[in-house]
C-alpha cells in the first residue's frame, strides 16, 4: 500500500490535464475543487451535468466549462465518472462512444469494478477506481485508489496529486476495495450516528440540544486531532485517560458488556457485502 499523504503528496505535472468530470453533485465539486486547487487551468475543465442549474452554478463558481458528454470526453485526458453505481453502465456506453483512446477513466462509484469499466466502455482505456468519502467536501477526505491495465505514471501521479488536495490518498489492490468501502468510504456516516446517539444521551442528562451539540462535536473533532497528530495509537490514548474506577472507566465497560467491537464489525462487513453486490 502506498500513500500519498505528506512527504509524499504528488508535485505538479508539467502538462496539464483535460478534464471531463461526468456528474456535479458534492463530491463532483469537491473533484473540481481538488483539480484547480492541484493547478489545473479552470477552462480545461468540462463538467457534465443535466441539472442547468447546478451546472450554471459551477461554472459561475469555478469558472469551468459545461459540456455534453459527448463534447467533453472526445479531448479530455481525464474523464472522471462520479455518478451513483446504478447509473454507471448507462453513462459507460455514452462515453465510451465518443471518448479519447489515450484518456484515463477515474471511476467514484461503489462496488463496480475495474472490469465492469471496462467492458461496459467497450474500449481499451486505461482505468483507476478510486473510494472517497465525503469529508473530500471540505478537503479533509480520505480515497483510496486502486490502478487497472495500462495506466501510464503520469496519469498515475495526476490522480494521486489532485485527491491529496482534498486530504490523504493511499493505493490498495482492488480485491480491497470493499473493505475500504466498509471503512472510510461508509465510515463518515458510523461518525455521524455515533454523534446522534452522544447528543441525544446527553439531553437525556439534561443538557440542552445545543449544548449536548456543541460538547460532543468539538470533543469528538479534539479526539480525532489528538489522535492523528500525538503520535500515539487510538488504544494508549484510551488507556492514558481511563483511571481505574473513574468515570472513563464505567463508560466504556457499558461499551464491553454491549459488544460494540462486535457490532461496529458486524456493521461493517455489512457494508463490505452490499459493496460486493453492487459490483
Amino acid at each position: 500500500m502506498r500513500n500519498y499523504q505528506k512527504a509524499h503528496i504528488m508535485n505538479r505535472y508539467d502538462c496539464e490535464m483535460r478534464t471531463a468530470v461526468i456528474g456535479a453533485g458534492n463530491m463532483g465539486e469537491a473533484l473540481i475543487a481538488g483539480l484547480i486547487a492541484y493547478g489545473e487551468t479552470p477552462t480545461n475543465i468540462a463538467v457534465c451535468e443535466k441539472r442547468a442549474d447546478r451546472a450554471a452554478e459551477l461554472t459561475s463558481r469555478y469558472g469551468i466549462l459545461i459540456a455534453e458528454i459527448a463534447d467533453s470526453v472526445r479531448n479530455a485526458d481525464a474523464v472522471l465518472l462520479v455518478v451513483k453505481p446504478q447509473d454507471m453502465a448507462t453513462v459507460l456506453a455514452e462515453v465510451g462512444a465518443a471518448i479519447n483512446p489515450a484518456a484515463v477513466v477515474v471511476s467514484f462509484a461503489a462496488g463496480k469494478k475495474i472490469d465492469f469499466i471496462s467492458s461496459n466502455l467497450g474500449k481499451p482505456n486505461s482505468v483507476i477506481r478510486v473510494m472517497p468519502n465525503t469529508a473530500t467536501m471540505v478537503g479533509a477526505g480520505m480515497a483510496a485508489m486502486s490502478l487497472g491495465n495500462g495506466v501510464t505514471q503520469a496519469q498515475h501521479e495526476f490522480v494521486a496529486g489532485f485527491l491529496a488536495k482534498s486530504g490523504q490518498v493511499v493505493e490498495v489492490s482492488e480485491e480491497l476495495q470493499d473493505a475500504v468501502t466498509a471503512t472510510s468510504g461508509s465510515g463518515p456516516a458510523y461518525f455521524f450516528a455515533f454523534v446522534e446517539a452522544m447528543v441525544a444521551g446527553a439531553k437525556e442528562l439534561g443538557l440542552s440540544s445545543e449544548v449536548a451539540t456543541q460538547l460532543t462535536v468539538q470533543t469528538l473533532v479534539g479526539a480525532a486531532k489528538l489522535l492523528a497528530e500525538s503520535g500515539k495509537t487510538a488504544t494508549e490514548l484510551r488507556e492514558n485517560v481511563t483511571s481505574p474506577n473513574g468515570t472513563t472507566a464505567a463508560a466504556l465497560k457499558s461499551f464491553s458488556d454491549g459488544e460494540l467491537s462486535k457490532l461496529v464489525a458486524k456493521s461493517m462487513k455489512a457494508a463490505h457485502d452490499r459493496s460486493i453486490e453492487l459490483a
